[in-house]
């Protein structure tokens, strides 16, 4: 399988996975979308997958896990009602600021073998339906295929990836 590319309007886009937008981050790192507070601790193994710099942790790095409600972000700057689709779940970021993604053009959290979920949304914050993947050996490749197929309906505004084990939110794309 080869990488595709995203097309919208006729030209190539590329595929741009979203890390937590900065002000997401700050408020978390006070207080999560659950209303608790954030409880930073020093992760002994490394290992998490990092939702604000789209990479796995280091041992001895800064963390929190924090219930974060990725919809219903999207959702507020969209002017949507996602409804009863609204869900929040755990994510893990650092305890502080950190570097963001790297600008290496790999998607994130590609672990060969691995199985994802696609979850696409309409412009209203609806499911339109979502996809397992397996990763395989190629799992870049896999991943863009799924976001094309996915971006080509054009009720899809955005995507949600996702790990297939426990249904964590992983990293949105919206419509390039």
């Amino acid at each position: 399988m080869t990488s595709s590319t995203v097309r919208a309007a006729g030209t190539p886009s590329a595929v741009l996975p979203r890390p937590l937008a900065p002000d997401a981050l700050a408020e978390l790192r006070r207080r999560d979308d659950a209303g608790r507070p954030c409880l930073p601790y020093e992760d002994p193994e490394g290992g998490a997958p990092l939702r604000c710099c789209l990479r796995r942790s280091r041992a001895g790095e800064r963390i929190a896990l924090v219930s974060y409600a990725p919809l219903r972000r999207w959702a507020a700057g969209a002017g949507a009602d996602p409804g009863a689709y609204d869900e929040q779940g755990p994510v893990f970021v650092h305890a502080g600021p950190c570097a963001g993604p790297p600008r290496d053009g790999r998607l994130p959290f590609g672990t060969p073998g691995a199985l994802r979920v696609a979850r696409r949304y309409d412009a209203g914050g609806r499911i339109l339906g979502g996809r397992v993947l397996d990763l395989g050996e190629e799992p870049d490749a896999v991943v863009r295929q799924a976001l094309a197929e996915a971006f080509s309906d054009p009720e899809v505004a955005l995507v949600h990836v996702r790990a297939a084990e426990y249904g964590c939110f992983l990293y949105e794309v919206r419509r390039p």
